[in-house]
């Protein structure tokens, strides 16, 4: 749903690299037994993590080559599959087992993978791709136009039930596609859009073999730098360094998965040594400290990597007014909810959810005045304005940023209730449903896409029900403007919008704190996906 460490060892980190990984007692034993161990438990941290401060990035340098990365990761559903394109994809595997035609980069711009270069014609309805030559997948088999348009049509077939069939589908139909040669293949759209090429990014657009579609979330068959050894759903697995990878051969001889549900056990076991990266894993500020200041392992930040947002519901009774909207924006300063809810270890957001790293990044905060804010509500009839706002622990951010708000908008003469709801239900029963609640998404969509599925009338993911038609204008000019300068002004017109009038706001961008040994190098994540091929062991 996207925030150099210098390398100190430990003389038992070699000792522990000896096995594959933690043991099945150590798994099973969980945050109980390793806490035995004189580890850490999330309700007693160690106070030797007074001093610490977080490290800024990973530490870099020149793996060694070989050796296995361990990496634990939260327990899946056991409908978990290495298809890409489904809404159940097993996230760690994808981007070691696969490439996309295109990808994004850290500033959101798209940059080749297995397509070299494109074009599209001048009102952005055909776009043609020149695909690599002599890239091979993990079966030997080579890669052709024709993998990829199986690839793509699978994505739109319905039974797929692939949540980028939805984007997809505004412009194209599994008709839209042909191969003029082996290395040529064109897109014929039923709709102008020139960001098509960035809508290919997204984690469910991998290319695998034609001919393999249908076992592919058990195969894994791919053209990326790992190829798949072992795989169960919810459960272990391993890959291997796939040497005929386009791009050149990893660092790593292989990485090996491990599912550990709870959290504290993921923690344990790399304080432990039996693990040496968690995966999908944001770690509170105090944790985060504690792992830092440990011998073996310390932390990366990705950073901006966690969106934020408290979607006010635009058709409830309480949020209805813009009125009201705005001055529940005007009522907080989200530089102080940075400081507050994360120990400044991310960006305020200023309501515009277009992360700060990315180029089409609108640097316009807006202005923060209580008083305005209490005037705003008194002319909407709500001069002690009183609701509710929903938290729960899915996410360790949610309840710090509840309360730092809660006590922010006070100024303004806003009264809330936090109230904590179950993490079971949290996405089910109170997301979409109640006025005023907590939410996040990671980073890395491309701009077209954020606004579009995010903030769009009537898309699935638009969490506040916010409707403008003014909006959806703006983004529908940009999608037929084949002037990039001209198509960056409209964006950024849309942002000022959801700024002014969204429902939707975002405080802030929370770097996300991911524990990691300190023999691991080149540690870099954007989106879904690490950097597999420089990622590595310094010893």
């Amino acid at each position: 749903m996207q925030h150099v460490v210098q390398q100190h060892h430990h003389p038992d980190q070699r000792a522990a690299r000896d096995g594959r990984g933690p043991s099945r007692r150590a798994l099973l034993t969980g945050a109980a037994g390793l806490a035995g161990l004189g580890l850490l438990t999330l309700t007693g941290c160690s106070t030797g993590a007074g001093a610490v401060t977080i490290p800024e990035q990973a530490a870099t340098g020149v793996a060694r080559r070989g050796g296995r990365l361990r990496i634990a990761r939260p327990a899946a559903s056991a409908a978990e599959t290495l298809d890409s394109a489904s809404s159940l994809s097993a996230y760690e595997y994808l981007g070691a087992l696969y490439n996309r035609l295109v990808r994004l980069d850290e500033s959101g711009q798209t940059v080749p993978d297995l397509a070299r270069e494109w074009s599209g014609n001048d009102d952005g309805t055909v776009w043609t791709f020149a695909l690599r030559r002599g890239v091979r997948f993990h079966d030997g088999s080579r890669f052709t136009a024709d993998d990829a348009i199986a690839s793509i049509r699978h994505i739109l077939d319905e039974k797929t039930a692939s949540p980028q069939a939805g984007v997809l589908g505004e412009v194209m139909t599994a008709d839209s596609m042909r191969a003029l040669d082996p290395y040529t293949l064109r897109f014929e759209l039923t709709k102008p859009n020139a960001e098509f090429p960035s809508l290919l990014t997204a984690y469910q657009c991998y290319i695998v073999p034609a001919g393999a579609i249908d076992t592919i979330g058990t195969t894994g068959i791919g053209t990326g730098p790992f190829r798949l050894s072992s795989f169960a759903p919810a459960g272990t697995g391993s890959i291997e360094a796939f040497d005929d990878h386009f791009a050149g051969r990893p660092a790593l001889d292989g990485i090996d998965f491990f599912s550990i549900q709870d959290t504290t056990a993921r923690v344990n076991a790399l304080l432990a040594g039996q693990i040496d990266l968690i995966s999908q894993t944001n770690l509170d500020f105090a944790t985060a400290r504690v792992v830092a200041a440990s011998q073996r392992a310390t932390v990366a930040r990705v950073v901006n990597a966690q969106w934020y947002t408290m979607p006010m519901l635009a058709t409830s009774e309480q949020f209805s007014d813009p009125l009201v909207r705005q001055a529940m924006k005007l009522a907080y300063d989200p530089r102080k909810i940075v400081d507050t809810a994360v120990q400044g270890t991310g960006s305020p957001g200023w309501d515009n959810p277009v992360p700060p790293q990315l180029a089409a990044f609108l640097d316009e905060p807006r202005e923060h005045d209580p008083d305005k804010a209490r005037s705003l509500l008194k002319r909407a009839g709500h001069e002690r304005f009183q609701t509710s706002i929903y938290t729960s622990s899915y996410e360790s951010v949610f309840t710090p940023l509840a309360v730092a708000y809660r006590d922010q908008v006070k100024a303004a003469g806003i009264d809330l209730t936090v109230k904590n709801a179950s993490a079971d239900s949290y996405y089910t029963q109170i997301w979409m449903q109640k006025p005023l609640m907590v939410s996040y998404f990671f980073t890395g969509r491309p701009i077209d896409q954020l606004l579009n599925q995010i903030f769009r009338s009537g898309s699935s993911y638009n969490e506040s029900a916010w409707s403008n038609p003014t909006f959806d204008a703006l983004l529908d000019d940009a999608r037929a403007e084949m002037d990039d300068a001209k198509r960056l002004t409209l964006y950024q017109d849309a942002q000022r919008l959801v700024v002014a009038d969204g429902a939707d706001m975002t405080p802030m961008f929370g770097d996300r704190l991911v524990g990691l040994s300190r023999d691991v190098v080149n540690y870099a994540e954007f989106g879904f996906e690490f950097d597999y091929l420089k990622i590595g062991l310094a010893r």
